[in-house]
């Protein structure tokens, strides 16, 4: 199972038919594998030189097959990583990772049993300018962090069968846990269905910190305008990331005490630069990396069962009307 050209592709749908092009591009696509007729008409056309799988089976029976990126239905994503798993395979899942914890966690611990490379699709955590974010705090450049603020907000992508939560936060979740360094200890959520019953169109999520430091997540599908923007505000300076505009700024901004008076000191704005990588070529990238290298990814397990306890733990609180949620100290 040796040679790098060994990636299959399970799903060729919304996302996955991205995953297919760029795993083409870095020439490491062996086939795809979609239980649909469409699909595979679909992945003949864009990778041509792809062989087309129509069962699972036939995908673990190749023995030039090295690994499996998996896009399909996340209910599907239990199942299908651990058979893959099962044949010897490593194997990327796009987010969440599961539908539940407990499945996440038994996925995590067979991977590491089985010495299987397991990464999961946070796709943010690769985007340039989050890793440049990332740098500067990791710096020191804002001080100690105080709070963050991210605002997902759109008209439209509705979905049916998850909410608003579920369908954007997650990828707010990782980059803020992966910026602050640790597991909040207790999560208080709001949200509010209007065009579907139980479905929560926005949502609002507050996440608490043993530090002190609080973030504040808010999505939804039923706003005028489209915004993408994280706010990290730190003791010495603030930082702002806009993925419409994609501009990340520094703000030599903060608030000193003189005499027991809060006075703000305010700054220039000065832009970051960052490089123009594409996110889902570095995350891709990464996983042929950790293939070769055996490295763990920097998006493991691991961190998919972080974010999807949060996920959990902010619906629960939610369906109690706003309800403290304490999370298992980790």
């Amino acid at each position: 199972m040796g040679h790098e050209g060994g990636v299959v592709v399970f799903g060729c749908g919304h996302w996955g038919k991205n995953i297919v092009k760029v795993a083409s591009r870095l020439g490491a696509l062996r086939g795809v594998y979609d239980p649909s007729e469409a699909g595979r008409s679909l992945a003949a056309e864009i990778a041509p030189d792809a062989k087309i799988y129509s069962h699972p089976e036939e995908v673990f029976a190749d023995s030039s097959v090295r690994a499996a990126m998996v896009a399909t239905p996340a209910e599907t994503h239990f199942d299908t990583a651990i058979a893959a798993i099962d044949a010897g395979l490593d194997v990327f899942v796009e987010k969440p990772l599961c539908v539940n914890v407990d499945d996440a966690i038994a996925l995590t611990k067979h991977a590491e049993v089985e010495k299987q490379i397991l990464m999961v699709g946070h796709l943010l955590e690769y985007h340039p300018a989050f890793v440049t974010l990332r740098e500067l705090v990791q710096a020191g450049e804002l001080g100690r962090i105080q709070y963050l603020i991210s605002n997902r907000l759109n008209l439209g992508k509705i979905r049916t069968e998850e909410n608003a939560l579920w369908s954007f936060a997650p990828h707010d979740i990782s980059v803020i846990l992966r910026l602050v360094g640790s597991m909040p200890f207790e999560i208080v959520a709001t949200g509010g269905a209007y065009i579907q019953p139980n479905i929560a169109d926005a949502t609002v999520t507050q996440l608490l910190f043993n530090n002190g430091v609080r973030a504040h997540i808010f999505v939804s599908w039923l706003h005028p305008f489209k915004e993408q923007k994280l706010v990290v505000i730190g003791s010495e300076k603030m930082a702002s990331y806009d993925d419409i505009t994609k501009e990340l700024v520094l703000y030599d901004q903060r608030v000193d005490l003189k005499e027991g008076q809060p006075i703000p000191v305010r700054g220039e704005g000065m832009p970051v630069d960052f490089p123009d990588t594409e996110p889902l070529e570095a995350e891709v990238q990464h996983f042929l990396d950790c293939i070769k290298s055996r490295a763990t990814p920097f998006t493991d397990g691991n961190n998919g069962v972080r974010v999807l306890q949060i996920l959990h733990a902010a619906q629960r609180s939610m369906v109690m009307n706003g309800s403290l949620v304490p999370l298992p100290s980790s």
